[in-house]
């Protein structure tokens, strides 16, 4: 299992690495030209991949698209949204926070509608990797911000953890149906079309004319890697592990995003970011740790 654990890490590195290529790509483009862009260049690049790894995109069916529909619905199309909307307001620092509960909103989900089993280690891990990532965000006191009342961002944010938990759960379900890489290619497909009508309407065309070498390399790395990649691989830890063993390392991203920005934008490295990392890495060791026979027992 070292490979998909490595991908899982992998994904969570790319993903932590938006952060970072998306504070360039917010000055130079709105949110939904910005979104839509991504995933058109992510959709092709998909259907080549999975052209070379699975032999072709899979056909839509009566069986398989609805569950490819809700992967768009609640990924790419809900998910975007929600979060863009929810930024406009809500500082990152406490968006990152509230992000941080999708681990958690996995594992209960999957519970409740799937029947996976959550032990007290793996509920541990969750608690645990959640307490890191609070003081990461928190500056070493996770109450100061769970302290403040909740905003209509604050709502919108929590929308973007439900919108990534169903889109975790559902995939569960439709690679039943469709391998990991046409499951994500199809959601990629299908959720460039639902933004597009928003981005069209938010001056997608002006935009895309007038985006620089730059951002059109933000936009790569968004749409190839930390979408093309990162998604795909993703999607290969939760038909390995399952939703609650992959959905952890969630955790993971504002790790790196946090370790990027120091090494790249030159923010400051802080005893409360050392110490918040490494309880998301034991969280995560925790919640993937096979439990022994004595302990099963």
């Amino acid at each position: 299992m070292t490979g998909i654990y490595l991908k899982l890490i992998a994904s969570a590195a790319l993903w932590g690495g938006t952060w970072v290529a998306g504070r360039f790509l917010g000055r130079s483009m709105s949110p939904f030209p910005a979104a839509f862009l991504r995933f058109a260049l992510a959709s092709a690049f998909l259907v080549f991949l999975t052209a070379r790894l699975e032999g072709g995109l899979p056909r839509l069916t009566r069986a398989n698209f609805p569950w490819l529909a809700a992967l768009a619905a609640t990924g790419i199309f809900a998910y975007n949204a929600l979060f863009f909307a929810g930024l406009r307001t809500v500082p990152a620092g406490r968006a990152a926070l509230i992000a941080a509960a999708i681990p958690a909103v996995v594992a209960l989900c999957s519970a409740v509608f799937l029947r996976e089993r959550l032990g007290p280690l793996k509920a541990g891990g969750v608690v645990l990797s959640f307490f890191g990532v609070a003081l990461i965000v928190g500056d070493g006191d996770p109450g100061r911000l769970l302290s403040q009342r909740l905003s209509t961002g604050d709502l919108y944010i929590f929308g973007c953890v439900l919108a990534w938990a169903a889109y975790t759960l559902v995939g569960k379900k439709a690679m039943e149906r469709v391998a990991p890489y046409g499951a994500v290619a199809w959601s990629c497909i299908l959720g460039a079309a639902m933004l597009l009508p928003p981005a069209a309407a938010t001056g997608l065309a002006k935009e895309a004319v007038a985006a620089g070498p730059a951002t059109w390399g933000c936009l790569l790395f968004f749409g190839v890697l930390a979408t093309g990649f990162g998604f795909s691989w993703y999607y290969e830890g939760v038909k390995a592990l399952g939703p609650t063993r992959a959905g952890v390392f969630i955790n993971l991203v504002p790790v790196t995003a946090v370790f990027l920005g120091w090494l790249l934008l030159g923010e400051p490295l802080s005893g409360d970011l050392i110490q918040g990392g490494l309880c998301v890495l034991a969280g995560v060791w925790l919640t993937n740790r096979r439990p022994r026979p004595l302990e099963s027992r």
